[in-house]
């Protein structure tokens, strides 16, 4: 069960650190950054109690096969990966909007939708959608990007725009290239027997004002997958879709009656229950990918990590 949930590096020529909800990021003086993707598990913008083993290195490792696998349509911040939670790239100015498409009714916008909505985020749902149905066009409902404990906030282009959070040149971009790689990402998805339902990207400036895409790209932490076989049956019927996501842990809290709002208590996560997230981790990492998870040495996580990163970077 050992996970890495908390670091404390001190690298070279290190200046600043930052702490999200599952990356640590240490800035170095030449604007490198090193990015730790931790074990920790968020959920409803909250970081859950306990590590999930191999989560980093999974997260990590995909984002890293994705970038890669989309860098000829947007360029992206990543140098390098010298150990499996470590990802190491250039700074970048971060816009506070996060990119997200839905192409089908599921999940925060299924729950909308039950809820009375036909419009999210200035985009207009048909009447008479079911749930997990998909939409005619994808859709693009953009967050806000949150600071450090607040929730992320549904907002639409139109206030994007009005209050200037973004200039319509590069916003027109960022749909561009969320598009572009939604269409890229759906693609390999269905490659290996999987649809993807939705996503976010996030997307930096570079100091020289080029964007690029940042963070992380079609992970479970990222993304919603339903397994494409039976995808129609189970529609049809209105039964719950097989699915692949971070979504399994959010039903598993609401019913568990949690849902981040004040006063709710985080239920009780078993050795049990997080060796399972931990599966389903793996599960989709290998069915998204079509290749077998290999796990790292945990003995010390972050013993390794130290050693990685100072071997990489005195190179």
């Amino acid at each position: 069960m050992n996970t890495i949930t908390a670091t404390n590096f001190s690298f070279p020529k290190q200046k600043q650190v930052y702490k999200g909800k599952v990356r640590d990021v240490y800035t170095l003086e030449d604007d490198r950054l090193v990015m730790i993707v931790t074990d920790r598990l968020s959920a409803f913008d909250v970081v859950l109690p306990k590590g999930i083993p191999y989560k980093g290195q999974i997260l990590n490792q995909l984002a890293t096969k994705m970038m890669k696998a989309t860098e000829d349509i947007v360029p992206n911040w990543l140098e390098a990966t010298p150990d499996p939670n470590v990802a190491v790239g250039q700074k970048c100015e971060p816009f506070k909007v996060e990119m997200v498409i839905r192409g089908y009714l599921a999940g925060h916008a299924a729950r909308e939708y039950a809820n009375g909505k036909r419009s999210l985020c200035g985009v207009e749902m048909p009447e008479g959608m079911q749930e997990n149905e998909a939409f005619k066009v994808p859709i693009i409902t953009p967050t806000t990007k949150a600071d450090s404990g607040e929730h992320d906030m549904d907002i639409s282009r139109e206030e994007i725009l009005e209050k200037g959070i973004v200039t319509l040149e590069d916003y027109n971009l960022l749909e561009t290239y969320t598009r572009q790689l939604f269409l890229r990402g759906s693609e390999l998805a269905k490659d290996n027997g999987l649809i993807l339902v939705d996503t976010k990207y996030e997307f930096g400036k570079t100091a020289e004002g080029k964007i690029v895409l940042i963070d992380e790209i079609h992970t479970p932490d990222s993304s919603r997958y339903f397994y494409a076989e039976g995808y129609l049956d189970r529609l049809a019927s209105r039964e719950p879709q097989k699915q692949l996501s971070k979504e399994f842990v959010r039903q598993w809290l609401i019913q568990n009656g949690f849902q981040g709002k004040e006063g709710q208590q985080i239920p009780e996560m078993t050795d049990e229950y997080i060796l399972s997230v931990s599966d389903r981790y793996i599960e989709l990492y290998e069915q998204i990918t079509g290749e077998p998870f290999i796990k790292a040495d945990i003995t010390n996580i972050e013993e390794r990590i130290e050693r990685n990163v100072f071997d990489f970077l005195n190179k």
